[in-house]
């Protein structure tokens, strides 16, 4: 189950049974997973640059996502300070 909350600088908390993962900072932890994963996929398209065929064309693939995950890292950063917010509907207001 989830409670979200409805301003962006408040905690994240998904409850699983009797425990809650709490996410405070949700946009640093997006960052923070995002640079992880860009780290991992190029780690690993480096190494398949050692071998040809197949594995050489996974790593290119690899290399291509790791640079589109680049272009999101200001993206997140960009909507951490920059976000939406609903305002009431004054047409149905009674």
């Amino acid at each position: 189950m989830t409670r979200p909350t409805t301003a962006p600088h408040q905690a994240l908390t998904f409850t699983m049974g009797r425990e809650e993962l709490v996410i405070h900072r949700r946009y640093e932890v997006l960052s923070i997973l995002n640079d992880f994963m860009l780290g991992l996929w190029f780690a690993i398209g480096s190494v398949c640059f050692f071998y040809d065929g197949t594995v050489k064309t996974i790593g290119v693939w690899l290399f291509v996502i790791g640079s589109l995950q680049l272009l999101m890292r200001p993206a997140i950063r960009l909507h951490r300070y920059i976000y939406f917010k609903r305002l009431p509907d004054e047409q149905h207001d009674a």
